[in-house]
């Protein structure tokens, strides 16, 4: 990974993953707006699940999708980090979540405060039917998972940054 490494310039690698070379194509849409690293989306923009499609090559592999924000409540006390918005397992490679299991169901973004990371992250499974849901949202930790379920280092992530939009209403924390 180069230092200009977008996940490493914005801390994903560090705060929520350890170093690791990608290998597996990883495709997030929401709504025909492709998923880039630090790119900005609304929360209006990410109420649906998106669609994610995976790549790989053999098509015996099976995937686990995780997507975390770290930046919860807030970036500056992020005391629930990282916070498991949505898991899908058994995804078999070159298709996408639909013909996965969805563990965790998916829960939209509605940051509060300051700007939010929203990372996904891709694990190669070791087999079908070896990943579980977690018992809480709250205070996920991705590497801790991967580990539990020995998914060994991940094979692709991207993240978006997204904030509160003004005149939704609601009060200010």
């Amino acid at each position: 990974m180069s230092r200009l490494d977008p996940l490493i310039v914005g801390r994903v690698i560090g705060d929520v993953l350890d170093p690791f070379t990608r290998s597996v194509d990883l495709r997030v849409v929401y709504n025909n707006r492709e998923v880039t690293n630090a790119c900005a989306l609304k929360p209006s923009q990410i109420v649906m699940q998106p669609r994610v499609q995976i790549g790989g090559d053999d098509l015996r592999n099976f995937y686990t999708l995780i997507m975390v924000d770290p930046d919860a409540p807030s970036p500056s006390n992020p005391n629930l980090r990282e916070y498991l918005h949505w898991l899908v397992t058994d995804i078999p490679a070159t298709t996408d979540t639909s013909y996965g299991t969805e563990v965790v169901c998916y829960e939209s973004p509605t940051p509060s405060m300051g700007i939010h990371r929203f990372v996904f992250v891709l694990f190669r499974q070791l087999g079908r039917e070896t990943v579980y849901a977690p018992g809480w949202r709250q205070n996920f930790n991705t590497r801790d998972f991967a580990e539990l379920y020995n998914l060994g280092s991940p094979v692709a992530s991207v993240y978006f940054n997204c904030h509160r939009e003004s005149g939704t209403g609601g009060r200010r924390a």
